[in-house]
């Protein structure tokens, strides 16, 4: 798709909205991780140098169109004037007088954070009356939020069609990135979705497979899949009402010419937790009490094998219960060899959605990976193949 680019921008003396994912966690009034603060520092930074007057628009939690006093923006500006090393003045309301008065006491490169957007009912109706107030205290639009860029809100698709629009630099890497990833990959391209049920990612599996040139399936979705061509998996979670959608999304992958990598032995126990008795076992083993919890060694080493022959991998979910040790084996094991091919430059490694960042972390890669998204919804909406309202309204 093609963008403006923020580099070739007319931005000294403009006011210049940005939409930025502020959502933190807080406990007692205090944000407990500034991730995502740290993530949207560059794009302010770029424009305060420019010399814009920038304006953060932002939501936080979910007041449904009210003014809940718990869910105000106001503990962040500390924070983040603290990150920015500049002062951030904090407006009592997004749209109106108080908005307008601080802007118009903004010195070109000053920053202002205005409050939770999603106090106006407005913002998640895209109501037309809420862009056009939005719209008159701005000159110029960015947007700096992938994570929201799969609603159609006031604050990410309606005000991009009043203004002239930009993505933010976060925003515009993430783009870069999903477009080497799915858009115009280097091939042969490899995928690997785990979880724990296909119904929450059919249509993640039908675009993919699609797309892919191989897809590796792990965690109990893979279980399904086994389950769908007649193996007994025991006491493990599987979907056995799915056992003809796996059998149709096969039937897809072997008409797309796209390989499915199930797995082809496995780590059993009869219970989910630390320290308990294990046993890898063959697909023709495993008991009546058996719970699948992690992909084997074989089937770990076949995955390592098929990411050397790869140029892109994306990855979306864990390939056992890795959050209980010792069934993160397989998962630390992908992970680290991913990141190792992606640093030394044999591999473009895309991963995104909570549980594989935290699989990641968990690793000690995700710094080693080429892109991380931590977006959610809007990397899952991306991989289905789905239109993100708030991408298509930056379209130059």
């Amino acid at each position: 798709m093609p963008f403006r680019s923020l580099e070739t921008a007319d931005l000294a003396g403009k006011r210049v909205l940005v939409r930025v994912d502020l959502n933190v966690p807080m406990a007692d009034g205090q944000v407990t991780d500034d991730t995502r603060l740290r993530a949207v520092l560059p794009t302010i930074r770029f424009l305060s140098l420019k010399g814009a007057k920038v304006i953060l628009l932002a939501h936080f939690d979910r007041p449904k169109g009210k003014r809940v006093p718990e869910m105000s923006l106001a503990p962040v500006v500390g924070p983040l004037s603290d990150l920015l090393e500049q002062p951030v003045v904090f407006a009592e309301d997004c749209i109106g007088k108080p908005a307008y008065d601080v802007i118009v006491g903004l010195q070109d490169g000053g920053v202002a954070l205005l409050e939770n957007l999603r106090f106006h009912p407005g913002e998640e109706k895209n109501d037309p009356a809420f862009v056009t107030e939005l719209g008159a205290i701005g000159d110029i639009y960015v947007n700096d939020a992938f994570s929201a860029a799969h609603r159609a809100h006031a604050s990410t698709e309606g005000i991009a069609r009043l203004l002239p629009a930009y993505p933010g630099l976060a925003m515009q890497r993430e783009l870069e990135a999903l477009d080497a990833a799915l858009g115009k990959p280097q091939r042969p391209v490899l995928g690997i979705v785990g979880g724990s049920k296909v119904s929450t990612k059919l249509d993640l599996l039908n675009n993919l497979v699609a797309k892919l040139d191989r897809l590796a399936i792990g965690g109990g979705m893979a279980n399904t899949f086994l389950a769908a061509q007649g193996v007994d998996v025991g006491a493990s979670l599987c979907e056995h009402e799915l056992g003809e959608t796996a059998r149709e999304i096969m039937a897809s992958a072997k008409k797309a010419g796209c390989e499915l990598l199930l797995p082809i032995d496995v780590v059993t126990a009869t219970e989910v937790k630390p320290g308990v008795a294990t046993k890898t076992t063959d697909l023709a083993a495993i008991g009546k009490d058996d719970r699948i919890l992690d992909a084997g060694p074989k089937t770990t080493e076949r995955l390592l094998a098929a990411m050397d022959a790869s140029k892109t991998l994306i990855w979306n979910g864990p390939l056992g219960v890795f959050e209980v040790p010792p069934f993160d084996v397989a998962t630390v094991a992908a992970a680290k060899h991913a990141g190792a091919l992606a640093r030394a430059g044999k591999i473009v490694a895309v991963a995104g959605g909570g549980d594989t960042v935290a699989a990641l972390n968990h690793a000690g890669v995700a710094g080693e990976m080429t892109f991380v998204s931590t977006a959610g919804g809007a990397f899952l909406e991306w991989m289905e193949g789905k239109a993100l309202p708030g991408v298509e309204a930056l379209e130059a």
